[in-house]
């Protein structure tokens, strides 16, 4: 059979001239961006840490590649795309590669960086996760007055036989349930968790960790929780209240609640079925559920419309000598879908759910990587993209119009020469973003 990715490839005719191609270009690259990712992981330190928190298992005479490199390289390569560990048996020769790694020949293959992942135990996962924390506590000049922490979970479908397997009714396929919990952009847990559990099941526990750790720094910091109805559960608000921590979480809706609010309901339909626009109201009440210690403020949004009434209801025990019902749930409760945003930016455009090892442990070790990378992706929009168009982009966006650019590398004893795409239509981007991380 011939080599199909040296052969010539014929794409027909230009006027009088053949149009042919093959794989025989020499040291090229298809991710000129990597050296971006090289900065912003020096000015921050990410695979460092990462790797100085994790056991390194290898016998020591056998050891060929540092563990920081082995992190470095699976961490660049879902950055620019390569969410599958077989694509680095052709990238570990890619010079642009191994120069973004800090070496000078072959990277690890594909089984080494396997090995990586399916030899991770609980302790690592514990171990990374203090990295994302210690990572954005160092993001910080100096103290914040707020943090609002936006607890979530989602799904990762699971299409083989993988550790904990279970089927969730909900989303109607086999997956696991990870807990996020993000501040702002920046990812300061993912615990993956098996599906057949209640959604809440460690959240108290997960947010206990992170609000006496945050404390530690900033004492006098406001912390502030916001989840949906699926997190309102007796266990947390207590906490809360008993931390002295503020939240704002949905309330899931009940014959009770819908008694509470059918008399303002009925205004809301005459008055829409009178002018035939959709009528809105946001007001409070107080309200204790019977599983309840005492009764808590509950904002509730009303709406009727076409397709009739959709009450949502929402507690908290932010005082309202704090902040008026309105400004509560349109300005800030209803800013937690920003974290479902930041969800599927890990999940889909970081590859967070290539859970495709049979243990658990490792599973949670790749969704681990995905959440570092994320983090590299995230520091490099925050420190480097400022002011440019590319300030507010995903991740998707900055890999294909910022880190995919076709370079050619020239490498001797004395220097390293990097020569970009020359007609790239953002490269006024890409300066600004080396200029901002120069050493």
């Amino acid at each position: 059979m011939p080599n199909r990715t040296t052969e010539q490839l014929n794409f027909g005719r230009l006027g009088r001239s053949h149009l042919q191609a093959n794989f025989q270009g020499g040291d090229l690259s298809s991710d000129g961006g990597l050296m971006l990712l090289r900065q912003i992981d020096a000015r921050t330190g990410l695979s460092r840490l990462a790797a100085k928190a994790l056991t390194d298992r290898r016998a020591g005479g056998r050891i060929r590649h540092r563990l920081r490199d082995l992190i470095a390289q699976r961490l660049y390569g879902l950055c620019c795309g390569y969410e599958d560990l077989n694509d680095h048996d052709t990238l570990r020769s890619d010079l642009l590669m191994q120069t973004a790694v800090g070496r000078d020949q072959a990277l690890a293959s594909s089984p080494t960086l396997s090995r990586l992942e399916t030899g991770a135990s609980r302790a690592d996962a514990w171990a990374l996760h203090q990295v994302l924390v210690e990572h954005f506590i160092a993001s910080f000049a100096s103290p914040p007055q707020e943090l609002i922490l936006n607890v979530d979970a989602s799904d990762i479908p699971l299409h083989g036989e993988q550790e904990l397997k279970q089927f969730h009714a909900y989303y109607d396929h086999h997956c696991y349930l990870p807990l996020y919990v993000f501040c702002g952009q920046s990812m300061l847990a993912c615990l993956l968790r098996p599906s057949r559990i209640d959604g809440a099941r460690h959240a108290a526990a997960v947010l206990r960790l992170l609000v006496t750790r945050l404390r530690q720094t900033w004492p006098d910091v406001k912390i502030i929780i916001r989840g949906d109805s699926g997190f309102c559960r007796q266990r947390l608000l207590r906490w809360c209240e008993r931390a002295n921590v503020r939240y704002i979480i949905g309330l899931a809706r009940n014959t009770r609640l819908q008694a509470r609010v059918k008399l303002a309901e009925q205004v809301l339909e005459r008055d829409y079925r009178r002018t035939g626009s959709k009528q809105r109201l946001v007001s409070q009440f107080s309200y204790a559920a019977a599983s309840w210690n005492r009764p808590r403020r509950v904002l509730t949004r009303l709406e009727y419309g076409a397709q009739g009434a959709n009450p949502r209801f929402v507690v908290t025990n932010i005082a309202s000598s704090e902040a008026d019902a309105v400004q509560l749930y349109d300005q800030l409760y209803c800013a937690r879908g920003e974290a479902e945003n930041r969800i599927k930016e890990a999940q889909l455009d970081l590859f967070g759910t290539r859970a495709s090892c049979h243990r658990f442990a490792a599973n949670q070790f790749r969704l681990l990587l995905a959440a570092l990378a994320y983090t590299l992706m995230q520091r490099l929009r925050e420190l480097a993209l400022r002011g440019t168009e590319l300030e507010r982009a995903s991740a998707a966006t900055i890999r294909v119009r910022l880190l995919k650019i076709g370079a050619a590398i020239v490498r001797n004893t004395r220097r390293v020469r990097i020569l970009l795409a020359s007609h790239h239509p953002l490269r006024h981007v890409f300066a600004h973003a080396a200029h901002a991380m120069a050493p």
